[in-house]
């Protein structure tokens, strides 16, 4: 899976790039991660990209022509000009990182997978001109109802959820299976390892008897209760499933 990300800022990505199981995934060609910055795509002298905005207010405004360039040269990189657009372009979202964005969940996470290419849009300063929303007419995407200082750290939140579902990513296929929000839409059930004592607190005995259905049992109870006390929100986008959704 190819992902394209456009900012300003191309450096903060560097340390990302090379840690963990991204950086393996890269090694391994599973996933391909490309920086392109905005600036170089600038028609002023200076490479300006922000100006104030009309009517006033604070701060500075992403211009519409740097943006509007680079991600029209990026969307062409890797065509090839001697077949038609149609039958050569990779198949590419354009997803633009705002706080007024649809709020990435599980559910958005897995619609993003199934892209074979993903054009993440990173602002600066007070946001962009809205011109470049209206034109481009990208997914707006929101890390969550919070405001950062841009949008690369929201970028590295896309890119890390969505490679765990890339086959071949993670080192046990199940993995992501299992996660909180995954497929029941709970959140995860209590997890331990060595040792079995520490500082008092105890491993659960049910984990410890082999008994991989009463475990199996044991974890779905604690992944509801869980979810019941913290996320309880969860609950009214799950129908109540058998006896277990009954608990008091």
């Amino acid at each position: 899976m190819r992902f394209d990300v456009l900012t300003l800022f191309p450096g903060i990505f560097d340390g990302y790039l090379q840690k963990s199981l991204l950086k393996l995934a890269i090694q391994r060609g599973l996933v391909d991660i490309r920086l392109w910055n905005i600036r170089d795509y600038s028609a002023d002298k200076h490479q300006k990209v922000d100006d104030r905005p009309f009517g006033g207010g604070p701060g500075m405004l992403m211009c519409c022509q740097p943006v509007f360039d680079c991600v029209e040269a990026v969307l062409a990189d890797g065509r090839q000009p001697d077949m038609p657009t149609s039958e050569t372009d990779q198949p590419a979202q354009l997803v633009m990182l705002s706080p007024q964005g649809r709020r990435l969940d599980h559910g958005l996470v897995m619609e993003l997978t199934s892209h074979e290419r993903l054009l993440l849009l990173c602002g600066r300063y007070e946001g962009f001109d809205e011109r470049i929303r209206l034109g481009l007419k990208p997914l707006e995407v929101s890390a969550g109802d919070f405001v950062t200082n841009g949008g690369e750290v929201p970028a590295m939140l896309v890119i890390d959820t969505v490679i765990r579902h890339i086959p071949g990513v993670l080192g046990d296929e199940t993995s992501s299976k299992y996660d909180s929000f995954a497929e029941t839409g709970l959140l995860e059930y209590p997890q331990y390892t060595r040792p079995r004592t520490f500082r008092g607190m105890e491993v659960p005995e049910v984990l410890l008897n082999g008994d991989h259905v009463e475990i199996s049992r044991w974890r779905s109870e604690q992944s509801l209760r869980r979810t019941r006390e913290s996320r309880k929100d969860l609950l009214n986008l799950r129908a109540a499933d058998g006896p277990a959704s009954q608990e008091g």
